[in-house]
């Protein structure tokens, strides 16, 4: 093997082929149950993934989504990505990419629509988000995109695998030192906890233990200031009429 094909092997810009494997686990005497496991990765790995061929600029983030066992999502200004509806969606790419072209405002659209479908898998991860109360009435789209916003989340929150809290006005002070933050946790014991905190430039990825826990710790106090299940649908019940009467 040449020192070029070794070096892109390593640092993952080229996959590893069943020969390629055989023979690795031949000089390292890998037994024949975790030799047949890499088989089957590197056979997984060379499929594309649904999110590949819809160009989002997340896509990392996706992937560990799709893989996670438990989120937790915090927000200050908008609706979490997985508990938006179509129009809040558009609304929210729209004014966060104002030159997107149309075709690929759609993509993102798809792509976040797609990405619901974890909350209803039997496998899927549980989803616990909290939100500040003010992304109930910041009109985003117009009031009849919120209306159907509203009861869009009234529909997800009676899911199992999903814990919707809203944190009301009246909680005073915040202790996150961040508007929006996502916690992700895995079952696989090699794999470690991520923050993930998205950006204007750039998205931050954290795994340091310490750093994550920081993370933790704040999320669990913003638990405590929100209200719980049964309060924030009723919260939620409350704003509907209001939309209602501006969407005639």
């Amino acid at each position: 093997m040449s020192t070029s094909k070794l070096s892109r092997l390593e640092t993952g810009h080229r996959g590893a082929s069943a020969r390629d494997i055989n023979e690795l686990c031949d000089l390292y005497e890998v037994d024949s149950e975790q030799r047949q496991r890499l088989l089957e990765l590197a056979r997984e790995g060379k499929q594309r993934a649904w999110w590949q061929p819809l160009g989002l600029p997340y896509a990392t983030y996706v992937g560990l989504e799709a893989e996670a066992t438990s989120i937790w999502d915090f927000g200050l200004g908008l609706i979490p990505g997985l508990l938006q509806a179509p129009g809040y969606a558009r609304a929210v790419v729209r004014a966060t990419v104002p030159d997107l072209d149309p075709e690929a405002v759609e993509q993102r659209v798809q792509g976040r629509l797609t990405r619901q479908q974890l909350l209803f898998r039997e496998d899927g991860p549980g989803f616990e988000a909290v939100v500040d109360e003010s992304v109930l009435h910041r009109v985003v789209g117009s009031p009849a995109i919120m209306l159907a916003q509203l009861e869009r989340l009234l529909e997800l929150s009676e899911l199992p695998s999903v814990t919707l809290r809203v944190i009301p006005y009246d909680a005073g002070a915040l202790p996150a030192g961040n508007n929006k933050f996502i916690i992700l946790s895995f079952t696989q014991p090699a794999v470690q906890d991520v923050v993930f905190i998205e950006g204007l430039t750039g998205d931050l990825y954290l795994e340091d233990p310490a750093e994550v826990e920081t993370y933790k710790a704040a999320y669990k106090t913003l638990v405590r200031l929100a209200a719980g299940p049964d309060v924030t649908r009723e919260t939620i019940q409350a704003a509907l009429p209001g939309y209602r009467a501006r969407s005639g």
